[in-house]
């Protein structure tokens, strides 16, 4: 493989001073080519696949696409966006560990994995990301989104061929994390945590236990504090719309897998849930309020604002949620 130029990474807000590949993120006026999973990404349909990475590493073996373009970018720091710049810039010791980088890909945009080397792939630099766990100085995390983009890209980029090599030596950025994937997937096998699919809704309910508490985990880089950590359940389901319900801790979320352009196995198009959120609203005897994040999120949420616990049955919950799935009208696509 013989590529037109060497392509190196420029931060977004100095690369759309020039003609410029985006990876990952949005086109700007300087793009002459986009490699992105992304809704309308523009990026030619022989390139398309379900991760950035997946897409960049067909780039790579398709020479009718190479681009004499030196400067690639990306506009958000993800691990997919990460990984992908770095198969651009570095595609000789990239093209050497392929098979791990798409399962990494996956692991950091839609919490699924082959390998659990993969998942502390992207566990690793969920945690440098992190400023309050990463071991990055204090001035890689400025205040302002894009620039702070711009450090991680720039320190991070160089570190992902060690980190795949030798991901073991990492294990005290992931080890926090996949302690908690263990717990919830021991959680799952026991019977403690219960699956239950709603094939004709593409729903699955995971019922958690009452006295679980929330821990710290990361989807998109991005702090969360979960029940269950999504990798266990996304692992164990095709389903692309979840529930889950705690005692009467109730939530709905959609996988990211339904915003992207998805080629293999594409999930049904998301319904708008801002009506069924109104008549939650409604059924609640204690005054709390229901949201719906709206369908163009990237993973948008049914759930309550003022209050942790609901007054509605969780069963009639996961009914109403199941019917307005199988009922409404689709209400997003994001394929070119």
């Amino acid at each position: 493989m013989t590529l037109p130029v060497r392509h190196r990474y420029v931060p977004y807000i100095e690369a759309v001073k020039a003609d410029n590949i985006v990876v990952d993120g949005g086109a700007n006026d300087r793009t002459v080519l986009s490699l992105s999973h992304w809704p309308k990404s523009g990026t030619p349909k022989p390139l398309k696949a379900d991760t950035s990475v997946e897409i960049v590493f067909r780039y790579l073996d398709d020479a009718s696409f190479h681009q004499a373009v030196e400067v690639v970018t990306n506009d958000h720091f993800d691990e997919d966006g990460l990984i992908a710049l770095f198969v651009m810039v570095d595609p000789e010791t990239a093209l050497a560990h392929r098979d791990l980088l798409c399962d990494a890909s996956h692991a950091g945009d839609f919490a699924t994995y082959r390998s659990r080397q993969a998942a502390r792939i992207a566990f690793t630099f969920s945690a440098l990301a992190n400023q309050e766990t990463s071991t990055l100085p204090a001035d890689a995390f400025p205040d302002d989104y894009m620039a702070r983009c711009g450090e991680l890209y720039t320190r991070l980029i160089p570190m992902v061929g060690d980190v795949a090599a030798n991901t073991d030596d990492y294990h005290k950025l992931w080890q926090a994390e996949e302690a908690l994937l263990d717990d919830c997937e021991a959680g799952i096998e026991s019977g403690e945590i219960k699956l239950e699919e709603h094939i004709d809704a593409d729903l699955v309910v995971v019922r958690i236990p009452s006295n679980w508490r929330e821990r710290p985990a990361h989807e998109f880089t991005q702090n969360r504090n979960v029940l269950c950590h999504p990798m266990a359940i996304n692992n164990r389901t095709p389903c692309n719309r979840v529930i889950t319900i705690s005692g009467r801790r109730l939530w709905f979320g959609y996988r990211y897998e339904s915003w992207v352009q998805m080629v293999n196995d594409p999930p049904p198009a998301r319904r708008d849930l801002k009506p069924l959120a109104e008549t939650l609203t409604a059924m609640e005897s204690d005054g709390a309020t229901w949201q719906f994040d709206g369908v163009e999120q990237i993973k948008p949420a049914l759930h309550m604002t003022n209050a942790d616990k609901s007054t509605i049955d969780p069963d009639q919950f996961v009914t109403l949620v199941a019917d307005a799935l199988t009922t409404g009208a689709p209400a997003w696509d994001p394929y070119d």
